[in-house]
């Protein structure tokens, strides 16, 4: 499946994204919709990975604190995964952020996800900690 990676483009957009988050977080994994739709969407950037047939199968969401870029919500949807389209949403978060001056990305991963977040140059910093009763490390990144 070929996706391009863009920020979204459109209010109608930005509901389609939160959309697949819900499939794949509230649904899928069983979180409540207070934790996943936390009230920080509005300050965030928002990137989607779109088909060639416009459909928008995957999402995450940039929060910039100075120079720390906090990459986070990272969902693609069953139909999709396992085709690196969540390492493009990594790399174009990265992007993103070192545009807006990131120096370092952080994320919180999900443990099942290390690997992922390994291979695109991650590193664990933290201890396992459970968020919406799933267990989670923080990881890092340098960008610059």
């Amino acid at each position: 499946m070929r996706v391009s990676v863009r920020p979204v483009a459109s209010p109608a957009e930005l509901e389609t994204a939160l959309a697949v988050r819900r499939a794949v977080f509230i649904e899928e994994q069983g979180v409540s919709e207070a934790e996943e739709m936390d009230g920080r969407d509005a300050e965030a950037l928002h990137l989607v990975a779109v088909t060639t047939d416009d459909r928008v199968v995957g999402t995450c969401r940039l929060l910039q604190a100075d120079t720390k870029i906090k990459l986070g919500r990272v969902a693609v949807l069953p139909d999709a995964r396992r085709q690196g389209i969540a390492l493009q949403l990594l790399r174009a978060g990265e992007q993103h952020g070192r545009a807006l001056g990131g120096q370092r990305a952080v994320l919180g991963a999900q443990t099942y996800a290390i690997g992922l977040y390994e291979q695109a140059g991650y590193a664990v910093c933290s201890d396992t900690f459970l968020d919406a009763g799933i267990e989670h490390v923080w990881m890092e990144k340098r960008l610059s």
